[in-house]
């Protein structure tokens, strides 16, 4: 991951611990956005004292996208979890705001696998089993490429699909590299 300048980390989420584990193990500050529920009593203290950034996943929220757009600006990073809510982490599908933030700043994007934050078999809001293996893989930055011929929201389309094949691809690949799945044909090989 680059030591400098405007970066988004994008990551699959699974579990509850995604985002703290990331936080944690960045190599260099990163501000999250970070669903408004969870601004509330200690745990909603802690985030705002980090500088995280409240987002209402209802609606795109322009305030919250303008907050991590001026910290892009700043040469800062920012941290999405492109699927909006914790789903299996296969990445299946994704929100536009991470796309729409990287083609505005043109900030590279970097794909972030995080595995073993819940059990296959096991509902999204449980822990996992203590001392088992949890796994941060940081892919290479990727420059979103936005077809200048397609009309706005199609060129915003296109982009996010790519940011969603891109992220689903790392984490296919991370699963493989770390042994918790097989290959299929049509995922990379290492």
């Amino acid at each position: 991951m680059p030591a400098h300048g405007p970066i988004i980390l994008v990551a699959n989420h699974a579990g509850f611990l995604d985002g703290p584990v990331v936080f944690s193990l960045a190599p260099r500050p990163v501000t999250f956005l970070v669903k408004q529920e969870a601004f509330t009593g200690f745990f909603g203290r802690v985030l705002d004292a980090v500088g995280q950034i409240p987002i209402d996943r209802t609606v795109g929220d322009r305030t919250a996208l303008a907050v991590a757009g001026a910290v892009l600006e700043g040469g800062g990073a920012v941290g999405i979890f492109p699927e909006g809510t914790r789903r299996d982490g296969d990445v299946e599908q994704v929100n536009q705001g991470a796309a729409w933030l990287a083609l505005r700043a043109g900030a590279p994007i970097v794909p972030v696998a995080v595995l073993g934050t819940r059990l296959p078999g096991r509902s999204a809001g449980t822990w996992p089993v203590p001392l088992s293996p949890i796994t941060v893989d940081f892919g290479e930055p990727l420059t979103l490429e936005a077809d200048r011929s397609l009309p706005g929201r199609d060129r915003l389309r296109a982009a996010t699909e790519q940011l969603r094949v891109t992220l689903a691809d790392h984490v296919r690949s991370a699963r493989w590299e770390n042994g918790s799945s097989s290959p299929t044909t049509d995922e990379r090989t290492p």
